[in-house]
């Protein structure tokens, strides 16, 4: 059987922000199929690799290839790109307006001509994926942290997107609603056929789920690995990182990393 090409592959990428480099000589390659936790401590630079993924930062050297072609720069293309890619913002980002429904359905119609019943039975499908088929008339407001995370969740897969990231999909859940969202992306991942790349700094929640991890710190890609391998290298720099650790490798003020990777 003939392997499949990854579904992202980042070559000798440089990425900047402001003028100076956020990450450099990035190296990654991601398989299909796969979960991959794309972790690091805060400031090192995660986003900015999710940015270039969607295409919202151009790459200063290098390129960055997503489903087979290299991210678009002009805006009607990369609007056809981004379709086939699912997004979860960690401020979910939900109109209050909408109901439930209303927001899930946003998608499929800005981008397709479906008509309304099947747009309402494929919303209805992508919340019963979530476990919210019988929220789907409710508002934001009146749905906990975790059950709008799950709708945000039911939205971005809409339009049925291949790959689909996360943005620190943790942020502002308690430990049962971030149990919850987590074994959702990997029963989704499983279920409908994805990879997913999941970004975040929730180390021991996200290892569990993944295939496949990667450490940014220091401008750069500092481990790429199964989570096995990563929980137990013996680098001091990881090692302080996983740990939580305020003395090490990785320094503790934001801007001295900054002016580490410059």
């Amino acid at each position: 059987m003939t392997q499949q090409p990854p579904i992202a592959r980042l070559t000798g990428v440089r990425l900047d922000r402001g003028g100076r480099a956020v990450l450099r000589d990035i190296e990654l390659s991601v398989p299909r199929g796969q979960v991959v936790a794309v972790l690091g401590p805060s400031g090192s630079g995660k986003s900015t690799l999710l940015a270039a993924l969607t295409g919202e930062l151009v790459p200063a050297a290098g390129s960055v290839e997503v489903l087979g072609q290299v991210v678009p720069q002009r805006s009607r293309d990369l609007l056809e790109l981004r379709k086939s890619i699912g997004v979860l913002l960690q401020g979910n980002g939900l109109l209050t307006d909408l109901t439930a429904a209303e927001n899930v359905a946003l998608p499929l119609r800005a981008h397709t001509r479906l008509p309304n019943a099947l747009i309402r039975r494929l919303v209805l499908m992508k919340l019963h994926a979530v476990g919210l088929r019988g929220a789907a008339d409710a508002f934001p407001r009146e749905l906990s942290g975790g059950m709008a995370r799950r709708v945000a969740l039911a939205r971005a897969l809409a339009l049925d997107p291949p790959l689909m990231i996360y943005d620190e999909p943790l942020t502002g859940l308690d430990p049962i609603a971030s149990g919850v969202i987590m074994s959702l992306i990997r029963r989704l991942n499983d279920t409908l056929g994805l990879t997913s790349i999941v970004v975040t700094h929730h180390v021991h929640e996200t290892l569990p789920i993944a295939d496949h991890a990667i450490v940014i710190a220091n401008g750069g890609i500092v481990f790429s690995g199964t989570p096995e391998q990563l929980e137990a290298t013996d680098d001091a720099l990881i090692r302080q990182f996983l740990r939580g650790e305020p003395d090490g490798p990785i320094a503790f003020d934001a801007a001295t990393r900054a002016d580490e990777a410059a």
